[in-house]
């Protein structure tokens, strides 16, 4: 199956420097690559024109900073490719990552966004995840509605059935899921270093410099690193021991699981 990827970068010179190199380090790996610069000013743009690769379809040089949602549905909805995926900048790739997750599209058409483990392999219970990893023919995906979209594939014409994405960016995969697509981590999983967590090895910024300029972060109300990782235990702790059914993520169901981790903040404190 044809694959065409985005890279998607602005003003992360550090990270691209190591995560677009990583990406292109597998010279057998097969798919069309577009790199979109959102109006960095930091040197990035002089350091993607130094990179060249046979894969690499174009260079999109934003005058300015358009957002994510603009590029990713300009790229993935004019797509002629059969699978399309995103990687951002902060994202450090296993070299060869496509192959397993493009097979398994080929084999199994009700897959929808199949991704890489972008959480830690650490923080990764086999034993908890076990009532969600799923065996679909020779192919075998830990389940959820949804991924966040990042260091995976899906389907082209997967995309044009639920059609281009708004603002609410996880909300989408669970539209993916309600269609009756199959979304999760490929198992065995695929790790993916995401570089700008403030524990990872790769992070750019001083903590606390970076926790306050981290858009998730800000967001949540997230100040300090012991409250950064207490939200990503949280999610974890979703993707291993919460159900994979998407009705449980909507409607009355949502609002209930909403109020029972309400309770459960509140008993920690």
């Amino acid at each position: 199956m044809k694959i065409e990827l985005m890279f998607l970068t602005c003003n992360r010179l550090h990270y691209t420097k190591l995560s677009l190199p990583a990406l292109l380090s597998d010279p057998t790996e097969e798919f069309s690559l577009t790199i979109w610069d959102n109006g960095s000013t930091d040197g990035t743009r002089e350091f993607l024109a130094s990179i060249n690769d046979p894969r690499i379809a174009r260079k999109v040089l934003s005058k300015e900073n358009v957002g994510a949602i603009p590029p990713i549905n300009e790229v993935f909805f004019n797509s002629s490719a059969d699978l399309i995926g995103l990687v951002a900048d902060d994202m450090l790739v296993t070299p060869g990552w496509t192959r397993p997750i493009a097979q398994a599209h080929a084999d199994v058409p009700e897959f929808g966004m199949i991704a890489c483990w972008h959480l830690g392999i650490e923080h990764f219970d086999e034993a908890r995840a076990r009532h969600k990893i799923q065996k679909f023919g020779r192919h075998q995906v830990l389940r959820h509605p949804w991924t966040n979209g990042g260091a995976g594939l899906i389907k082209i014409k997967t995309l044009q059935q639920i059609g281009p994405f708004g603002t609410d960016w996880g909300g989408y995969w669970i539209r993916v899921a309600l269609k009756g697509y199959i979304n999760g981590y490929y198992y065995p999983l695929i790790p993916v270093e995401h570089m700008d967590y403030p524990w990872s090895k790769y992070y750019a910024y001083k903590i606390e410099e970076g926790i306050a300029r981290g858009g998730t972060y800000k967001s949540r109300g997230i100040k300090t690193l012991d409250q950064a990782k207490a939200w990503h235990q949280e999610v974890v702790r979703n993707l291993l021991d919460d159900p994979w059914e998407v009705k449980y993520y909507v409607g009355w169901r949502r609002k209930l699981r909403s109020g029972m981790e309400r309770v459960r903040n509140i008993l920690k404190v």
